[in-house]
């Protein structure tokens, strides 16, 4: 027998069944719907072909096949397999093959939902003051915007940067409402996940970022990979100019979302470092007034701050004391007064213009000849008005606060070099005063301020004062 003979007899037993049920082939074939069976988290590409034209997902089964003609392969699972309602996964309409008409239903509503979120000004605007948990089909409930990311296989440095991301209430609110049809797919995979991110009519409690995975790995030709883990500050950096280069950002200054938010602009002064016999190591380090300064200007996303040295030796009263240190005795890197020796050069720098968020990179990773080492030194900082005042070159010209709340913090526990630490975020919920989560890929556990200081903070993201931030507007 042919195969196009079967088809046809296939075809015929379907009509055939659905006369003797006596009933229309859209309610019947809508009871077949398994919306557990469904994860549009994933690559939008057909489970046969691997192509991404034309996708449409079987409702039944959860399977992806390319389009619903009598050649297609969505066309031949309905003959097979006997299931018969499928959507399209960019223009959300639904099918019923193998007769291939449209089922307009609104019990469907919320299958289209979830595969594309939608908000409207008025709800996102109450995002950080929701409380209420909402509920998946299991009956599990869930915070919308503390949601666990999936770890494939070791991207855990990528889903802190996510969250923390999708925890900035202007970015976040950016890449909600905005529409991205025409822009990278970096920009709308990015926006589609902070959609399902603060979900609040989710199908499970969890979102897998694996769509935006594939693209991060496409896009940075393989150097962030999903089963290699990276350094979360050098993804930062990479996708951060990433998005602002795909949403027409130049180097002018506020020419995309991401300079407008994060940027500002350090002024830094440098002289050749000449080493006398007799001076001391004091003196050593003193510019040199009677010498050429060099001065430039320069834009910045992030700052780094620098720990000191671990002690190599501890007696036996100290060999279980962690050294720590104050934030703002590594900040004072950016007061104007403090030198830096770097290859030969004396430097010292001091902000100019500070950003809405600042963006602080503790090092605590370095590499020699041999391997990794990891500086354990615990950074004490204040959690609420950290004050910038003593780092800004011209403070009354300053129109704006100087003072900073934390809002995401992420640490690293474990030994350096890739694959023997793991990283986790803090991430404040702004609707439960002085309440914070830790999230650890899918793990998400409340935890209390106090136990933040106590990790081994790697990445810091810090909000200006929000109500001084309205001067900016007026």
């Amino acid at each position: 027998m042919s195969y196009e003979k079967r088809n046809n007899e296939l075809i015929e037993q379907t009509v055939t069944k659905r006369l003797r049920v006596g009933t229309s082939s859209s309610s019947l074939y809508l009871d077949t719907i398994n919306r557990h069976m469904l994860d549009f988290d994933f690559e939008k590409v057909c489970s046969v072909s691997l192509s991404n034209l034309n996708v449409y997902a079987c409702l039944v089964c959860g399977k992806y096949f390319q389009g619903r003609g009598r050649s297609s392969h969505a066309y031949f699972h309905s003959l097979h397999e006997d299931h018969h309602v499928f959507i399209h996964l960019h223009e959300l309409t639904v099918y019923v093959l193998p007769d291939g008409y449209e089922v307009k239903d609104s019990s469907l509503d919320d299958i289209r939902y979830v595969l594309h979120p939608t908000f409207t000004k008025e709800q996102v605007a109450q995002l950080d003051q929701n409380i209420k948990h909402s509920y998946d089909l299991n009956n599990k409930k869930y915070l919308p915007g503390f949601v666990g990311l999936n770890n494939v296989k070791a991207n855990d440095y990528v889903n802190v940067i996510i969250q923390a991301l999708a925890h900035i209430p202007p970015l976040r609110d950016y890449f909600i409402l905005q529409n991205f049809d025409k822009k990278t797919q970096l920009v709308q995979r990015f926006s589609t996940l902070v959609r399902k991110i603060w979900n609040p009519r989710a199908f499970k409690g969890q979102v897998s970022p694996h769509e935006l995975l594939q693209e991060i790995s496409n896009a940075s030709n393989k150097v962030f990979k999903l089963a290699e883990q990276s350094d979360p500050i050098e993804f930062l950096c990479w996708f951060l100019n990433s998005l602002h280069k795909d949403l027409g950002g130049t180097k002018k200054r506020n020419s995309s979302i991401i300079h407008n938010i994060f940027q500002g602009e350090v002024k830094v002064e440098s002289q050749p470092l000449i080493v006398k016999s007799d001076a001391d190591e004091k003196d050593r380090l003193l510019f040199d007034l009677n010498r050429e300064i060099e001065t430039i200007r320069t834009p910045f996303l992030l700052l780094s701050l620098d720990l000191p040295p671990p002690p190599l030796f501890k007696d036996e009263v100290e060999k279980n004391i962690i050294p720590q240190i104050a934030l703002t005795t590594i900040l004072s890197k950016y007061d104007g007064r403090t030198p830096q020796e770097s290859g030969g050069t004396l430097k010292r720098s001091q902000l100019i213009r500070l950003p809405n968020y600042l963006i602080f990179h503790i090092k605590r990773f370095t590499k020699n000849n041999w391997a990794e080492e990891k500086n354990p030194t615990i950074v004490n900082f204040p959690i609420k008005n950290l004050d910038m005042r003593d780092y800004i070159e011209n403070v009354d010209e300053e129109k704006l606060s100087t003072h900073y709340d934390l809002i995401a913090n992420i640490c690293h526990e474990g030994k350096p070099g890739k694959g023997k630490g793991i990283y986790k975020v803090h991430v404040q919920h702004r609707g439960s005063k002085d309440q914070w989560f830790q999230i650890q890929d899918l793990i998400v556990e409340e935890i209390n301020a106090h136990m933040i200081f106590l990790s081994e903070s790697y990445i810091q993201i810090w909000e200006r004062k929000q109500q001084n931030m309205k001067m900016e507007i007026d």
